[in-house]
């Protein structure tokens, strides 16, 4: 018997029983389809914070406190500290000792209620200066940025982001030149920044920025006004961003007193360290979750061997009549695995189909970003029709392994 006989002989027992092979068909489908989205949304996820984290520009630096220590000795991590202040920023803008440091944004923040009219939002107020628009790479869309007079005379002045700006006053554009409160401080809205991307933990659209004079002076104070969340340092070229990280590093040493970098209070993260790390931590997940999808998925290749093995005990007269008449067992074993395969192929066919109806809904549902590839798509189906034939293997040399004499006899 030739392949193309094969091929259709097992289609036409698969067809013959359309209900049960469709509910076999479904186990695969489940775990065929679960498994391409578990892949896409990996791929989504480290996609949409490679798009955030290129959002600042790939010659960037990061420049965070390090940790505090309390009274009872209880030491808190890395960023919990005071430990760099805007005189760090102002020496790392000096061009003789920083060469290769284009820009330098120093940043605090903290989350606070905005107050227009009856209407309260909750968003991260974010103190820096003039510099923080070219070393973030985001123009206003509406009105200006923060001015060097504005930092000067601390002024009562603030750059909304869109979505801010939408809650607040219903649209970006009617946002400019109205008041807002910051903790009982009127502040006029003078910008409106446009949107970029975002995460599922954090939006950068949704921000208030005042002068870092304002918010120390003005709107949160403290002990320390002179102490920074972070400092963003912008290299001259992507070229240059290993010489502005030793310079950055070198010049911080020896403004802080600090006589080698394994004592260092503060770090310093490139834009790819970053990358590398929220990525490294994406791929965990996926693994972790295709892991369960590829269980699933032998769940369903469990239901193709039960199924095959009811078919074989249907079809004992016809394999005993089979033999009879000179069909070797190799021919009988490759029918059965021939429909165990179809089986699994169209399992993971539909399977393709329904991951692909779900990366279109979900999207449009909800923010989550889900990144298909036809290359998994076809890796999928081939495992599905792997599995379906691995589960065949069974059944398949059971029938084989009959005798004509036992098989006719069988009622």
């Amino acid at each position: 018997m030739r392949a193309g006989d094969v091929v259709r002989t097992a289609t036409e027992a698969i067809r013959s029983h359309r209900l049960r092979s469709a509910l076999t068909t479904l186990g695969i489908l489940v775990g065929i389809t679960a498994v391409i989205l578990t892949v896409g949304l990996g791929d989504g996820a480290r996609a949409q914070v490679k798009d955030e984290v290129n959002a600042l520009g790939t010659n960037i630096l990061v420049v965070s406190p390090g940790s505090s220590t309390s009274s009872s000795g209880v030491r808190g991590g890395f960023g919990s500290a005071s430990t760099l202040t805007l005189s760090d920023a102002e020496a790392l803008t000096d061009p003789v000792v920083a060469p290769d440091v284009e820009a330098v944004a120093p940043t605090s923040s903290s989350s606070t209620e905005l107050t227009w009219e009856t209407t309260t939002w909750t968003t991260t107020l974010l103190g820096t200066t003039p510099s923080w628009e070219e070393v973030r790479s985001r123009e206003v869309v509406d009105g200006r940025f923060l001015t060097d007079a504005d930092e000067a005379s601390a002024a009562a002045v603030v750059v909304v982001g869109p979505d801010t700006a939408t809650e607040l006053f219903g649209s970006t554009a009617s946002a400019l030149g109205q008041t807002v409160s910051v903790n009982g401080v009127a502040l006029t809205v003078v910008g409106v920044l446009p949107s970029v991307s975002s995460t599922d933990t954090a939006s950068n659209d949704d921000m208030a920025i005042v002068p870092v004079s304002t918010y120390n002076q003005r709107l949160v104070g403290g002990a320390s006004r002179e102490s920074v969340s972070s400092i963003y340092v912008k290299a001259t070229s992507d070229s240059t961003l290993s010489a502005a990280y030793q310079e950055t590093d070198q010049l911080l040493l020896q403004l802080h007193s600090i006589p080698t970098a394994a004592t260092a209070d503060f770090s310093i993260a490139t834009q790819q360290s970053i990358l590398e790390a929220a990525s490294s931590v994406d791929q965990t997940m996926t693994v972790m979750l295709a892991g369960i999808a590829i269980v699933s998925l032998v769940v369903g290749g469990i239901g193709v061997m039960n199924i095959m093995l009811v078919s074989v005990s249907e079809r004992i007269r016809e394999i005993g009549l089979r033999k009879a008449i000179g069909a070797r067992p190799a021919l009988i074993r490759r029918q059965f695995l021939t429909e165990a395969g179809l089986l699994g192929f169209a399992g993971g066919l539909f399977g393709v189909v329904a991951a692909v109806i779900a990366a279109v809904v979900i999207p449009a549902l909800s923010t989550t970003r889900v990144e298909l590839s036809s290359s998994v798509a076809l890796l999928a189906v081939a495992l599905s029709v792997g599995i379906g034939m691995l589960f065949g293997v069974y059944p398949a040399t059971r029938a084989a392994r009959l005798t004509p004499i036992d098989a006719l006899r069988s009622e």
